[in-house]
């Protein structure tokens, strides 16, 4: 029989409001799953079942009195641990914050309330979003729930991991490098990456920049764009949120439920690696494989690329100025409480000169305009999700792809921001597993604002594969997680050595 806890959204949603699951019953399964195999993969260290429950009961009254009810109306939700949580310990995985506790939701988080949600706790994330594997000398390091010997990604690699073990129906997250989407590959759930603006920031500092986004992530396509429809809005507070006057861009109902998309009218683009990411040999031939299975149900595909020559320059620049923005003066005067993928991204923009940072914002207007040229003659393109199969997380970072060094601690992440540069949005849809037997993400990437579209092809094509063993969404072995031992008792970790 299903727990409560591994419904989808959309179900548990559709069953509290019929009153045939109440609220604080779906609680208390999620607080148990958590109880019972978070300690193998240390995906939500901080917790706030106390409140959770006194928001779950006021819930089952709402539904007892008959109330219109909010979209995720008491949906447990995670809340990634770079997202200011009112009443909650906040750290951003650094020591600097370990006893930070907001007095406000920043906007995010309000939405998600606002809508009914039920914050049940902070998820696991590296030290400012930095790296991409999801360790931390705060919380520790959280394990791949498919091998906790092994990597879950990141940034948002706790939201993942709770997803991928119905500790929670949807979380939050953020991408820079592809902190959405990398987790969800590794562990076998949904991220999405919304066109800069879409779901409006309050808190990023470098205002007028598209690098940094928030977005939804969930198990099935349908849940990610309830909890979008949540979170998108239009807000003065985010210059990149703009509207018309007066009028508004942003609506739930464009992307919840998802817009239906005939595949057999698309003309799509496949490529593995973008012309220039250093793609794992063994992950290109696993997308090749999973396209072949239905390239075929498209009205023309290609193997083709946008030209994206210069976005690893010009990512490196501009990422950096956002390390300088937030983490220059904590490099400064705390070192030693500083990891070494922040003090490195700050010690490289320090070196940059204007010069530099005038070369990388014309080579990104020229890649931007680039991309928007292929999108004339391509509906989506579909990648890969991530250069490599999941790791061990005792490896900080990829430093060689099939005996070739990487650029930076994250160039392996290079087929994300490919995507991030010039804008666009995208999806990492899980599609079976590789040949290692861990999770694979397919990148589906979609035209200037195409958020809806983006979507509605994933869901269109999880509907299309969930029923092939090759590609349907993969599923942890939960009975091996609960009699492992605790992942904090590994050597290593703590801290980033």
């Amino acid at each position: 029989m299903t727990e409560p806890c591994d419904l989808t959204a959309v179900e548990a949603r559709r069953l509290i409001g019929t009153k045939r699951l109440a609220p604080s019953e779906l609680l208390a399964s999620c607080i148990d799953r958590i109880e019972t195999v978070d300690h193998a993969v240390n995906a939500i260290p901080a917790r706030d079942f106390d409140r959770a429950r006194a928001a779950a009961k006021r819930a089952d009254e709402a539904v007892a009195r008959g109330e219109e009810l909010a979209a995720l109306h008491g949906l447990p939700i995670g809340i990634k641990d770079l997202e200011d949580t009112a009443g909650l310990v906040t750290t951003y995985g650094s020591p600097i914050s370990k006893d930070f506790v907001p007095t406000e939701d920043e906007r995010i988080v309000a939405a998600a309330r606002h809508a009914g949600a039920i914050v049940i706790g902070k998820t696991n994330t590296p030290e400012f979003g930095a790296g991409a594997n999801t360790r931390n000398v705060v919380y520790g390091a959280t394990g791949n729930p498919f091998d906790p010997e092994k990597s879950c990604a990141g940034s948002s690699g706790g939201s993942a991991v709770a997803l991928a073990t119905g500790m929670v129906p949807i979380c939050t997250g953020s991408d820079t490098g592809g902190s959405l989407r990398n987790p969800a590959a590794f562990c076998g759930i949904v991220g999405f990456r919304p066109s800069p603006g879409l779901v409006p920031s309050d808190r990023r500092p470098l205002g007028w920049s598209n690098l940094p986004v928030l977005g939804p992530m969930a198990r099935t396509v349908a849940d990610t764009c309830l909890l979008l429809g949540a979170i998108a809005s239009d807000d003065v507070r985010d210059p990149l949120a703009y509207s018309v006057h007066g009028g508004s861009t942003r609506e739930a109902a464009q992307f919840y439920p998802p817009p239906a998309i005939d595949l057999a009218r698309l003309r799509v683009a496949l490529t593995p690696d973008f012309g220039f990411a250093p793609t794992e040999r063994h992950v290109a031939e696993v997308f090749a494989d999973k396209c072949g299975l239905f390239r075929h149900v498209f009205a023309h595909t290609e193997d083709a690329s946008p030209d994206c020559s210069g976005t690893d320059e010009s990512f490196e620049v501009l990422r950096s100025l956002a390390f300088l923005s937030a983490h220059a003066d904590k490099v400064r005067d705390r070192p030693g409480d500083v990891g070494p993928n922040v003090r490195a991204n700050v010690a490289e923009g320090q070196r940059y000169t204007a010069t530099d940072v005038a070369r990388a914002l014309t080579l990104q207007t020229r890649v931007y305009r680039r991309w928007q040229e292929f999108f004339q003659h391509h509906d989506v393109i579909l990648t890969p999700s991530i250069t490599v199969s999941p790791r061990s997380w005792r490896e900080l970072y990829p430093a060689e792809i099939d005996g070739k060094p990487t650029r930076t601690y994250f160039h392996w992440l290079a087929l994300a921001y490919a995507v991030t540069l010039p804008g666009h949005p995208a999806v990492s849809l899980p599609v079976g597993l590789d040949r290692n037997g861990m999770p694979f993400g397919l990148q589906i990437v979609g035209p200037r604002g195409g958020d809806a579209l983006v979507l509605g092809v994933a869901h269109a094509l999880e509907t299309l594969l969930m029923g092939d063993v090759r590609t349907v969404r993969p599923v942890p072995d939960l009975a091996k997680l609960r009699i492992a031992r605790p992942i904090r008792e590994a050597e290593g970790f703590f801290g980033f050595h």
